[in-house]
């Protein structure tokens, strides 16, 4: 079993599976979340089993929320008229480096991605007995790092809820995205 499965159904689920998972998913009141790390070639892997886990999370009585970051990223593109045609003219004529600060400006700037994520939330979510998963981390990448986007939806977020983030440990609290970007130690929720 690999070690990511491991720590999914051994450490993750049986904190998901609590009345109020929020203390054992974070320290932090206003940030009732967690990032759950695995390695970035097993993403087709952990999707199969984080669907697993939502069907036996759903059969305990929990609702479960996805938001896909990759379906966030597109929304916000399309809505700035930046579809795939326009993403390849750009890099085209102002390069890779210009078109990647321009994707991340709409994802901050004009189309903020932390509420893209927030708007999926249901509007009628019980902390004790929602979850929300967000997933599909690696289509940000290069663009936008996704420990901007855990300090930004601080407050936004009320319900328990976990990132799948496909990066590698770096010391205790570092990840690299990926497993290649410089790693951010900066993360504060809880790493599983």
């Amino acid at each position: 079993m690999p070690d990511w499965k491991e720590r999914l159904t051994r450490q993750l689920e049986p904190v998901l599976m609590q009345p109020d998972p929020r203390q054992q998913l974070s320290a932090y009141h206003d940030m009732p979340y967690a990032i759950f790390r695995y390695p970035p070639e097993d993403e087709f892997g952990v999707r199969r089993q984080v669907a697993l886990l939502r069907t036996r999370l759903e059969q305990s009585g929990k609702r479960v929320t996805i938001i896909s970051l990759a379906e966030c990223l597109a929304a916000a593109l399309e809505a700035e008229d930046m579809g795939p045609d326009a993403l390849v003219d750009a890099e085209k004529s102002v390069g890779l480096e210009a078109t990647v600060d321009t994707v991340f400006q709409i994802l901050s700037d004009y189309q903020p991605l932390d509420e893209l994520v927030a708007r999926r939330i249901p509007a009628d979510v019980d902390p004790l007995r929602d979850l929300v998963f967000i997933v599909r981390a690696g289509a940000l990448f290069p663009v936008y790092r996704t420990s901007a986007l855990l300090e930004q939806i601080k407050g936004k977020v009320q319900v328990p809820a976990v990132l799948f983030y496909p990066g590698e440990l770096d010391g205790a609290a570092g990840l690299r995205f990926m497993g290649v970007l410089d790693a951010e130690h900066n993360y504060r929720p809880k790493i599983f």
